[in-house]
């Protein structure tokens, strides 16, 4: 893929991080990766590093180059349990190169080689999908709960003061082969209240239920956020929160079709569940919330499941990096190695993937 910043996220990143120059983007060569696995688009470092055993796991999402010399990487970080790590800065990285003649990987000083760290909230689109169940059962029992939880989780994760780089979108779902818009992309925290506020228990005409229908088409909505990011030029991630309080009735889609659904999706894009009662399938909701799903068993803890999801959410969206830095390699040097170490207090963590230095002049603007 090509992209560029778009000019108004690019001026506020080029007063942070490192510009080199204009010319246009290249992504790396790749071949050998392991897309779709932890690493995304990365693979386990070579053994000649001898780097220890990982603690931290670093998820490649997108990587690009940039005429005269720069090199980047965007990526999450997480640890081994699947917790995101947030707060990382450029002194907590080590870079690693291996060109043809090297034996092994050479260790690159991160202040030679001009390395930053730039904060996502500066570099791409945060986008939340909340999906709600309202079938019967939930608008005859556990409305107002539902309600309540979903207003913290929007304080929780939407930012005060508003940001355009964070916005959320409101659907919900009954038995209807539809999945019903509540309140479109905004980053208004004001309105998606305002929205929740709205419900009231005439608001489905079909009590069933089309769980697995609501996956599959808010798995669609997120792709088709984030191709439309990638077309304005900016990087994009989207998470989507289902709640519901039982098992798919409407059986228009099967079990198979939402779970690979969810299985194949774009990696920028995060899966939780919300359970509620003792009908929902837990091992199904686990597979659709391969991210993390959380369950609660009556209503009365629904608000502090709704909390718990809202604080891995925003940990998720932090945890998303652009790493840049000058490579010293040059025009004619060809495909190279490239191996990115995090080192954050006692843990550590390690991912490699290659790129082209074809092009490359002495140093960075």
């Amino acid at each position: 893929m090509k992209f560029i910043l778009k000019p108004i996220v690019y001026l506020f990143v080029l007063a942070l991080a490192l510009s080199c120059g204009n010319a246009e983007n290249d992504i790396f060569s790749n071949t050998g990766s392991t897309t779709g696995s932890d690493l995304g688009e990365g693979k386990v470092v070579d053994d000649c590093l001898d780097l220890g055993e990982n603690q931290l796991t670093l998820s490649i999402q997108d990587q690009f180059t940039t005429l005269p010399g720069k090199v980047s990487v965007f990526f999450k970080v997480s640890d081994t349990d699947g917790n995101p790590v947030s707060g990382l800065t450029a002194n907590e990285f080590t870079i690693y190169e291996q060109g043809r003649n090297d034996d092994c990987f050479n260790r690159i000083s991160t202040s030679e080689s001009q390395a930053r760290i730039s904060p996502n909230s500066q570099i791409f689109n945060n986008n939340t999908l909340l999906v709600l169940d309202l079938s019967n059962s939930v608008l005859s029992s556990s409305l107002e709960e539902l309600k309540t939880g979903s207003i913290s989780f929007i304080n929780n994760v939407m930012p005060s003061p508003e940001s355009q780089a964070v916005k959320m979108a409101i659907y919900w779902f009954d038995g209807e082969n539809e999945l019903h818009l509540l309140n479109d992309l905004t980053s208004s925290k004001d309105d998606l209240i305002s929205a929740i506020d709205s419900i009231d228990e005439n608001i489905s005409n079909d009590p069933s239920t089309d769980l697995y229908g609501a996956v599959i088409k808010s798995t669609d909505i997120a792709e088709k956020l984030l191709n439309d990011t990638k077309d304005n030029e900016i990087i994009g991630a989207a998470s989507i929160v289902i709640f519901t309080d039982g098992t798919d009735q409407a059986s228009r889609f099967t079990e198979k079709a939402a779970t690979d659904k969810v299985k194949n999706a774009n990696l920028n894009i995060s899966f939780f569940t919300i359970g509620l009662g003792s009908e929902i399938d837990t091992e199904v909701l686990a597979t659709i919330g391969k991210t993390s799903s959380v369950f609660a068993g009556n209503k009365a803890e629904l608000e502090k499941t709704f909390n718990d999801i809202s604080l891995l959410v925003s940990q998720r969206a932090n945890s998303f990096y652009l790493f840049e830095y000058c490579s010293p390699k040059r025009d004619g040097s060809g495909e190279n190695n490239l191996a990115i170490q995090v080192t954050s207090g006692s843990k550590q963590g390690a991912v490699q993937t290659k790129f082209s230095a074809n092009g490359f002049t002495g140093g960075c603007n």
